[in-house]
C-alpha cells in the first residue's frame, strides 16, 4: 500500500474542507484533501449567504440550548471569515439582515469554492476525487492519519500530524436520521448534496469520539408536499420562507407552534406532527408582501404558489374564509374546522388577543381575501446531532479531553445548534478555519520536536 505523509489530511471538500485546505497551504502546510464525490463544493454551491447573529446576546436568546464555547467563538470569528473571504478577491457584499435577527454577507460560493480548489492545487496540495475513507488510523489513542480507496481500485494510507473530518453530516443516511433525528426523518426529502451520509460521523464515533446532542433537531425549511426536488435550484425556490407569516395547522385542524420564529423552526415542529403534513394559510397581504417577495435583500422573487401548483402540488384558492370549508376530502383536513380555525385567530388578533399558540412578531390578521393554501412537509439540509467538538475544531472523547489528531468542522460537528439555527455556512467557514489554524499549531510543535 502506498503511503504519503501530511501535515493536515481532510476528509471532505465542502464549505469547512475546502476552506481548512486554502487557510492550511497559505499557513505553509502539506495538505491532501479526500472527497468521496466527483468533484468540490458539496452543498456549499447551493448556498449564496454566510450569517449568523451579529452578538453573543443575540446568539444566546435564539439558540439558548448551544454549546457556549462554540456560539461564542463562532459569533466572534465570523467577521474574521468575511475577511478571510474577501482577501481571496472573492466578493463579500455588506452585511445586511437576515431573517429577523441575524446579520450577513451575499457572496459568490460558487466563485469561493473555485478559489479555494485554485489555491489548495497551487500550494502543493493533493485533491483526491472519487476517494472514500476506509478508516482512520489510530496509534496509542492519537489518530495518525487515515487508509482511502479510489474509485479506480487504489489504495492508499495518508499519515497526518492532523486529520480533519468535514464530510458535511448524515444527512443521506436513513438509519442515522431515524435514530438521532427522527423516527419520521428517513421519509423527508434531501435539500442538499447526495454525498452526506453519515462517512465523518461513522469514522469518528469508531475512533472514540463523543457525539450529541439527542434530541438537537435539524436544519431545514417547508416545502410543498408531494413534489421532488428536480435539481438544487428547487432547495430555495420550493422552500416556503413566507410561513412566518402564514398560519399552519396540523391533520387534528390546529396550529401547534409560533410560525413567526423561524420557518426553520417550524420545519422541525412539522416534523413531529402526525403524519408531519399541515396545511399553510396565507391571505392577500402575506401573498403580496411574502409569498412574491425575496426571503433575503437581493435574492431572486418566487411566486411559490404558482410553483407549487404549476409542479402539481395540493395548493388552493378560496376567495373567502368560507370557502376554506371546501377543502379535499382526501387531504384528510376538516375544512369547517380549519375555517373556524383562522376565523378564532383573526378575532383574537383583531382584539390584541394572545393566540393559543403565541404569535411573537407578525400578529396581523390573516382578513383580507383571498386566501392561498399549500400542504406542506419538511425537508432536511443538515442534522444538528454530530461529532463533538471544542473551540479549536478539536474533536472531544467521552471524557470530555480532545481526541489526539482528530479535528471536525461544519456540519458533521454537534453541539452548536440545539433546536436552533443561526447559519450553516457560517459555521463552516469558522471552524474550518479555526480547523486549519489548529493544524498548523500542531505541525509547528512537531516540527520543533523532531
Amino acid at each position: 500500500m502506498h503511503t504519503e505523509d501530511v501535515d493536515l489530511l481532510i476528509i471532505g471538500a465542502g464549505m469547512a474542507g475546502l476552506t481548512a485546505g486554502a487557510r492550511a497551504v497559505h499557513n505553509g502546510l502539506s495538505v491532501a484533501v479526500v472527497e468521496i464525490a466527483a468533484d468540490v463544493g458539496g452543498s456549499a454551491r447551493f448556498a449564496g449567504y454566510a450569517w449568523t447573529a451579529p452578538s453573543d446576546d443575540v446568539m444566546d436568546r435564539q439558540n439558548p440550548r448551544g454549546d457556549s464555547a462554540l456560539k461564542r467563538a463562532l459569533v466572534e470569528r465570523f467577521p474574521e471569515g468575511i475577511s478571510w473571504i474577501r482577501s481571496l478577491g472573492v466578493e463579500a457584499k455588506d452585511a445586511q439582515r437576515v431573517l429577523s435577527f441575524g446579520r450577513g454577507h451575499q457572496f459568490d460560493t460558487h466563485h469561493y469554492v473555485e478559489t479555494c480548489r485554485r489555491l489548495i492545487r497551487q500550494g502543493g496540495g493533493a485533491l483526491l476525487l472519487e476517494t472514500r475513507t476506509k478508516r482512520l488510523v489510530v496509534e496509542d489513542g492519537v489518530v495518525t492519519g487515515a487508509e482511502l480507496a479510489s474509485a479506480d481500485g487504489t489504495h492508499r494510507r495518508v499519515r497526518a500530524r492532523s486529520t480533519l473530518l468535514a464530510t458535511g453530516g448524515f444527512q443521506g443516511d436513513p438509519a442515522l436520521l431515524a435514530a438521532h433525528v427522527h423516527p419520521r426523518a428517513a421519509d423527508m426529502q434531501l435539500r442538499s448534496n447526495p454525498f452526506s451520509r453519515g462517512g465523518g460521523y461513522r469514522l469518528a464515533t469508531g475512533a472514540g469520539a463523543a457525539t450529541g446532542h439527542e434530541d438537537a433537531g435539524f436544519y431545514g425549511h417547508l416545502i410543498p408536499s408531494g413534489i421532488p426536488f428536480a435539481d438544487p435550484a428547487d432547495f430555495v425556490d420550493m422552500s416556503l420562507y413566507y410561513s412566518e407569516h402564514a398560519l399552519l395547522y396540523n391533520l387534528r385542524n390546529e396550529r401547534f407552534a409560533d410560525e413567526t420564529l423561524g420557518d426553520h423552526l417550524t420545519a422541525m415542529a412539522l416534523l413531529e406532527q402526525p403524519e408531519s403534513r399541515g396545511l399553510l394559510i396565507a391571505d392577500a397581504r402575506v401573498f403580496r408582501d411574502w409569498i412574491v417577495g425575496s426571503y433575503v435583500e437581493g435574492a431572486v422573487a418566487v411566486d411559490k404558489f404558482a410553483l407549487a401548483g404549476k409542479r402539481g402540488g395540493r395548493v388552493g384558492l378560496a376567495e373567502d374564509l368560507d370557502e376554506l370549508a371546501y377543502l379535499p376530502e382526501e387531504w384528510g383536513y376538516r375544512g369547517d374546522a380549519v375555517r373556524d380555525a383562522v376565523t378564532l385567530f383573526n378575532e383574537q388578533a383583531a382584539a390584541g388577543l394572545e393566540p393559543a399558540p403565541g404569535r411573537e412578531l407578525d400578529r396581523l390578521p390573516l382578513d383580507e381575501p383571498p386566501y392561498y393554501v399549500i400542504e406542506t412537509v419538511p425537508a432536511i439540509t443538515f442534522p444538528f446531532h454530530g461529532v463533538r467538538i471544542d473551540d479549536q475544531a478539536r474533536v472531544l472523547r467521552e471524557d470530555g479531553e480532545p481526541l489526539g489528531g482528530l479535528l471536525a468542522a461544519g456540519s458533521d460537528t454537534g453541539g452548536l445548534w440545539h433546536r436552533a439555527y443561526a447559519g450553516g455556512i457560517a459555521s463552516a467557514l469558522v471552524f474550518g478555519l479555526t480547523a486549519a489554524d489548529t493544524a498548523t499549531t500542531t505541525a509547528s510543535r512537531s516540527t520543533r520536536s523532531d
